[in-house]
């Protein structure tokens, strides 16, 4: 077992393997995310994303699910620091200037990047989820259930009423952007799948990626904002 764990978290290698499969279970929760939170531009008054969040807390698989997002979420963040730090260490060294000659400045920049992601992660859970957590919510009845729903999404948009936070939002999901135009195609590299035929392939569908999904999680709070701020 201990040879598992030295792989995993002191080679090189292992360490590399982890930050790209915590990567991509990220890249794929996200768009599981930006599909619930579409549910916020509905016009019904909050009641289907109200739903989606009950679903979201109460089933036991995505529950236990939950759970791997916040582990891959803090391995994501500590190995990507930890890497940092140890290449800066080893700065001079062959290894060194290869990861940092002629790459792009997406990729010298990931782990200032992502610590700013982070952050926001941070901020973002504090400031809904934990909240819905200790049932700290006002509770709402809907027709056809026979229990009660938290109401998240009136303080989801009281919350982008503000333009200030708004603002904060849009510009965190271009940090997110810049983070996934490297780390999509990055994490396929660092698994070893590499094709002539098929890298072209994983490049396009990773800058697609990037662009589409936080543009779709900006778009969200800037719909809000126009239709409810005073």
């Amino acid at each position: 077992m201990s040879w598992i764990v030295n792989f995993l978290f002191k080679s090189s290698l292992g360490q590399k393997l982890v930050m790209s499969l915590s990567g991509l279970f990220l890249i794929l929760f996200l768009v599981i995310h930006l599909l619930g939170n579409l549910q916020l531009m509905s016009s019904d008054g909050g009641k289907s994303f109200n739903i989606y969040a009950y679903f979201m807390t109460h089933n036991p698989l995505i529950k236990l699910v939950s759970y791997a997002l916040y582990a891959s979420i803090l391995i994501h963040t500590i190995q990507g620091l930890y890497l940092y730090f140890m290449n800066r260490k080893a700065k001079g060294s062959q290894y060194a200037v290869s990861t940092t000659k002629g790459a792009s400045i997406f990729s010298r920049y990931m782990a200032h990047l992502g610590t700013i992601i982070f952050v926001f992660i941070i901020i973002h859970l504090y400031q809904f989820w934990l909240k819905m957590k200790l049932g700290q919510l006002p509770e709402l009845n809907y027709q056809g259930y026979d229990h009660v729903f938290q109401d998240l999404y009136t303080p989801v948009v009281d919350a982008y009423k503000n333009i200030g936070t708004v603002i904060f939002y849009v510009f965190c999901m271009l940090i997110i952007a810049f983070h996934l135009w490297h780390g999509f195609q990055s994490a396929f590299q660092s698994l070893g799948l590499n094709h002539k035929k098929y890298t072209p392939l994983i490049k396009f569908i990773g800058i697609l990626y990037a662009i589409l999904i936080p543009l779709g999680f900006a778009i969200i709070p800037i719909y809000l904002y126009l239709n409810y701020a005073a």
